[in-house]
């Protein structure tokens, strides 16, 4: 049986009334009333047995109200169940106690901004196949032909604003193997579920803003990389794509406070930190390097390294789950990559929780620095801790938040509580 410690003496060091105390500064107010549902509770008897299961599950035996959280992100809102970006989608996630939700930010032909994970995911995330608007798609729908997978492409760029809020949104997914169009839309993983698309509804940019205002919870947008050439329309560049995202927060009177703007691209983020200091301090610097070759248990491969990433003006780094954390004594602890960020006194987000079906093979591409450590759904739980506890990260992203606002209501770290063992 796995030893599951990640907790610098958690039981030892405090007792449940503190293990259930929630971070100083993470409680977020929000419309309704908190709704878990069974899933933290399944996760929870899941878990292999230790000190962490027992703390957990005597909190959930408490039965206490469950309060929103900013340690607990919803990622597209909720997208385990719900079409992701959708007002479906982010109801939900409030609901479960996200203290923040995520618009990912792409362009329509017109220049406005609307939320998709992808300038180009609209034939996989909407149902835009279906309807007339197939037709101005950068590719058509092509069926498999025995040898080759069916394809298409369509993008926010081939449609206008008022074009988009005609679609649906739908459970992200194609079916490769598909002939015809109603084929190619029924890809969803056997482990989500298609009852929550029939109302996939579409927002903008502003509408997200206005109904996360409406939700009382903070933002967090991502400006995705443009599928198109730069500048869009020959006058429409990445740095006019940045400032809009800005201005719309400013126009709604969105306090900086309230926003962490993100990018994978550091121009990005630099822009904001120069352009718009108030709300570019909390710009969240989305690290996907290991792409081009960082380890993140050699500093050697880490350009910019993580103090020149501060002085750049860098607040806040998020890499994915694997990145920081490592296996140890048969343990999950914190990666050297965790433990420079926490060095250079950067700020760190992690994603993305309950984003990997079953974990009993291993839990795939998010697990995969602490793969042999892995074997259970409940297993996601003993990462969080590790994430909470010794890592020190800020805020989870997670496909499902009733998961993330559980665990930041029984045992999120307390803020004086020493960083590593």
């Amino acid at each position: 049986m796995k030893r599951i410690w990640a907790l610098k003496g958690l039981l030892a060091a405090i007792g449940l009334a503190g293990a259930a105390a929630a971070c100083a500064g993470h409680g977020q107010p929000a419309t309704g009333t908190v709704e878990l549902g069974p899933r933290p509770y399944y996760l929870v008897n899941d878990m292999d047995d230790g000190p962490v299961k027992q703390a957990l599950q005597a909190c959930a035996a408490e039965r206490r109200p469950q309060k929103p959280n900013d340690f607990s992100i919803g990622h597209r809102g909720a997208p385990l169940q719900f079409p992701e970006h959708t007002e479906e989608s982010y109801r939900a996630a409030a609901r479960m106690g996200a203290g923040i939700l995520e618009c990912d930010v792409a362009f329509t032909q017109d220049q406005e901004l609307v939320c998709r994970h992808s300038q180009c995911d609209l034939h996989t995330t909407t149902n835009i196949l279906e309807t007339d608007l197939a037709s101005q798609c950068s590719q058509p729908f092509t069926p498999f032909d025995g040898s080759n997978p069916a394809t298409a492409q369509c993008c926010t760029s081939d449609i206008t604003l008022a074009q988009f809020k005609t679609l649906k949104g739908k459970m992200d997914g194609a079916n490769p193997r598909a002939t015809n169009v109603a084929e190619y839309l029924q890809g969803t993983p056997d482990w989500r579920t298609e009852l929550y698309r029939q109302r996939g509804t579409l927002l903008s940019h502003r509408e997200s803003i206005a109904l996360f205002q409406e939700l009382g919870v903070k933002m967090t947008p991502e400006l995705k990389a443009p599928a198109v050439e730069m500048p869009w329309q020959g006058h429409y560049s990445q740095q006019d794509y940045a400032q809009q995202l800005i201005d719309e927060y400013r126009e709604a009177g969105v306090a900086p406070r309230d926003v962490y703007p993100q990018s994978f691209n550091l121009d990005d983020v630099r822009y904001w930190i120069d352009a718009e200091p108030d709300y570019g301090k909390q710009a969240v610097y989305l690290d996907g390097r290991d792409s081009q070759g960082l380890d993140p248990q050699n500093p050697g491969t880490w350009q910019p390294d993580m103090a020149t990433l501060k002085g750049y003006g860098v607040n806040i780094i998020a890499p994915p789950l694997w990145m920081l954390v490592s296996s140890k004594n048969q343990r999950i602890v914190a990666s050297t990559y965790a433990r420079a960020a926490r060095d250079a006194d950067l700020d760190i987000i992690a994603w993305s929780l309950e984003r990997s079906g079953p974990l009993a093979s291993g839990g795939g591409w998010y697990y995969q620095s602490v793969s042999p450590q892995i074997d259970n759904d409940g297993d996601m739980l003993t990462l969080l801790d590790v994430l909470a506890r010794e890592v020190g990260v800020i805020g989870v992203f997670s496909d499902w938040p009733a998961t993330t606002t559980f665990y930041a209501n029984c045992l999120q770290r307390q803020r004086d509580a020493p960083r590593w063992r």
